[in-house]
C-alpha cells in the first residue's frame, strides 16, 4: 500500500491570514444574509400595505361601479395601481364576478381560468397577505382577501419588483463585499508580515548561531537579537530576550570549556615534556646495565629487558601525547610539496617488511602531489597500515590505493579482516580507544594512533573516515591538493 506523503505544515503567516480571512468572509456572508432578509421583509411589508390598500379601495364606495354587472364591490383599480395588481370579486355562491389584473398599460386584463382556480383554491386569511404562485407570466403574488356584504374581495400585488430589487442589491453586495474581502486579505497579509518581521530576525540569529561549529576550540557567539526586538511587553520580544539570555549562557559555558581544555593541553604538554628526560635516563641506565660484563642472574636480565622495553613504550606514549597537545593547540605544520605516491610506496614496503605474514597490495596509477608536512603525512599512512597489520590475523590482505579528483587526493587502506565492532564505530577516533572487541589485540597498542592521524589530517585541512562491516574495513583519507 502506497503511503501518502506527509502534509506540509502551514506557516504562521499563512495560518493567521487564512484563519482571519475565513472569519471575515463568514462575517460578511452572515451580514449579507441578515441585510437581505431584512430588506426583503421590509419590501414585502411595504407590498402588503399596498395589497391591503387595494383591498380597501376595491371594497369601498369607490369600488361600486355604475351599472357594472359585478355590482357593489366590483373590479376597480386605484388610479396609481401598479402593473400586475390584481382584484377578484367572488359572490356568495363562490362565483367570480370579476377577476382582472393591471396590464402593462394599466388596462384591466382578465385572469386565466387556471390562475383563477389557483387563487380560489388558496387558503386566504382575512386581511392577511399570503404568497401565492399563479404560474404563467404572472408569477408570484402577495394576496389578501376580505368578506364584505356577502361577497369576498381578493386583492394582490406581484412580487416581481421585490425580487428584482433584492436581486440587484444582492449583486451589489456581492461585488462590494468581495472587494472588501480582497482588501481585508491584502491588509491582513501586510499587517501580519510586518508583525512577523521581528520574529524572522530572531529566527535569522538562531540560524546563524546553529551554523557555527561549537564542538571544539574557541567559540565566539557575537550574534544577538537587537534591542528593538527584545521588548518584554511583546510575545516576539520575550522570545528575543530569552534567546539573548540563552546565547549568553552558552557563550559563557563554551568559554569555560575552552579554558579547561587549554589548561588540560598545557598540563599534557608540560607533563609530557618533563617526562621525556627521566624516561631517557631510565632507558640509558637500562642499556648501560645490560652492557656491563658483570654476571647477572636470568631474573635480572629479564628485568632489565622489561625496563628497557617499557621505557621505550612509555617514551613513545609521551611523544604521542605531546604531539596531540601541540596539534590541539593549533600548531602550524610545514607546507612543502609532498609526493603521496612515493610516501605510500615507502609505507607499504615498510609494512611488508614488518609483517610478511600479511598480503600487501598497492594501487598507485600516477603521481599525486599535495602541500603539507611530509613527516606527519608519513606518520598518518604508517598508522593506518600499522592499524591494519596489528588488528588483523596473519594471512589478511591489506590494499593501499591512491587516487585524486579536481580538489582532493584520496588514500584508501582496506583489509579483509574481521571488521570493527559496530559499538566502537562512533568512538574509533577518540583517544585511548582500541578495537579489541572484534579485531586481533595488538601488543603494546596505546589507542592513540587513529587520534593522532585524525589530528594531523585535520591540521592539513583534510578528513579521515572509516567504513567497516564484517569481513571488511576501509579507512579513507582525503587531503586538499593545494
Amino acid at each position: 500500500m502506497k503511503r501518502r506523503a506527509p502534509r506540509r505544515a502551514w506557516t504562521l503567516r499563512r495560518t493567521i491570514v487564512t484563519g482571519a480571512s475565513v472569519l471575515v468572509a463568514l462575517a460578511l456572508l452572515l451580514t449579507s444574509i441578515i441585510t437581505m432578509s431584512a430588506l426583503r421583509s421590509a419590501e414585502i411589508e411595504r407590498l402588503d400595505e399596498q395589497v391591503l390598500a387595494g383591498l380597501d379601495f376595491a371594497a369601498g364606495p369607490r369600488g361600486e361601479p355604475d351599472g357594472n354587472p359585478g355590482g357593489p364591490g366590483g373590479s376597480g383599480f386605484e388610479p396609481a395601481a401598479r402593473i400586475g395588481t390584481l382584484q377578484v370579486v367572488v359572490d356568495g355562491a363562490g362565483t367570480a364576478t370579476s377577476a382582472t389584473y393591471a396590464g402593462v398599460d394599466g388596462e384591466e386584463v382578465p385572469l386565466a381560468s387556471s390562475q383563477l382556480e389557483a387563487l380560489l383554491a388558496a387558503d386566504l386569511g382575512e386581511r392577511a397577505p399570503t404568497t401565492i404562485d399563479l404560474g404563467g407570466e404572472l408569477g408570484t403574488f402577495r394576496v389578501a382577501a376580505e368578506a364584505r356584504d356577502g361577497r369576498t374581495i381578493i386583492s394582490g400585488s406581484s412580487l416581481d419588483d421585490v425580487d428584482a430589487t433584492t436581486g440587484a442589491i444582492t449583486g451589489i453586495l456581492a461585488v462590494v463585499m468581495g472587494a472588501a474581502l480582497i482588501l481585508v486579505v491584502v491588509g491582513l497579509a501586510l499587517v501580519v508580515t510586518r508583525a512577523l518581521r521581528p520574529l524572522e530576525r530572531v529566527t535569522g540569529i538562531a540560524q546563524r548561531v546553529a551554523e557555527r561549529p561549537l564542538a571544539a576550540g574557541a567559540v565566539e557567539l557575537p550574534d544577538r537579537v537587537a534591542a528593538a526586538d527584545t521588548d518584554p511587553h511583546t510575545e516576539v520580544g520575550r522570545v528575543g530576550l530569552a534567546l539573548n539570555t540563552l546565547l549568553s549562557h552558552v557563550e559563557t559555558s563554551l568559554a569555560a570549556r575552552e579554558r579547561s581544555e587549554q589548561q588540560l593541553r598545557r598540563f599534557i604538554a608540560d607533563a609530557s615534556h618533563e617526562l621525556r628526560t627521566p624516561l631517557a635516563s631510565i632507558r640509558g641506565y637500562a642499556q648501560l646495565s645490560q652492557g656491563e660484563d658483570a654476571p647477572m642472574t636470568p631474573t635480572q636480565e629479564r628485568s632489565l629487558e622489561r625496563i628497557s622495553a617499557e621505557a621505550v613504550r612509555m617514551s613513545s606514549l609521551v611523544d604521542d601525547l605531546l604531539l596531540l597537545a601541540r596539534l590541539d593547540a593549533g600548531q602550524q605544520l610545514r607546507r612543502d610539496p609532498v609526493d603521496l605516491a612515493l610516501v605510500l610506496v615507502d609505507a607499504v614496503s615498510d609494512a611488508h617488511a614488518a609483517a610478511p605474514d600479511h598480503e600487501w597490495v598497492l594501487h598507485v596509477d600516477e603521481t599525486v602531489e599535495v602541500r603539507g608536512d611530509e613527516g606527519r603525512i608519513r606518520q598518518v599512512i604508517a598508522n593506518l597500515l600499522g592499524n591494519a597489520r596489528a588488528h588483523t590475523p596473519a594471512g589478511t590482505t591489506v590494499t593501499a590505493s591512491l587516487a585524486h579528483d579536481a580538489t582532493h587526493a584520496e588514500i584508501r587502506v582496506r583489509d579483509d579482516g574481521p571488521g570493527i565492532d559496530p559499538a566502537l564505530g562512533s568512538r574509533l577516533f577518540e583517544r585511548f580507544v582500541r578495537g579489541d572487541a572484534s579485531r586481533h589485540r595488538a601488543a603494546g597498542s596505546t589507542g592513540l594512533g587513529l587520534s593522532i592521524s585524525q589530528a594531523i589530517v585535520a591540521a592539513h585541512g583534510g578528513t579521515i573516515e572509516v567504513d567497516s562491516a564484517p569481513g571488511r574495513t576501509e579507512l579513507i583519507v582525503r587531503l586538499p591538493l593545494t
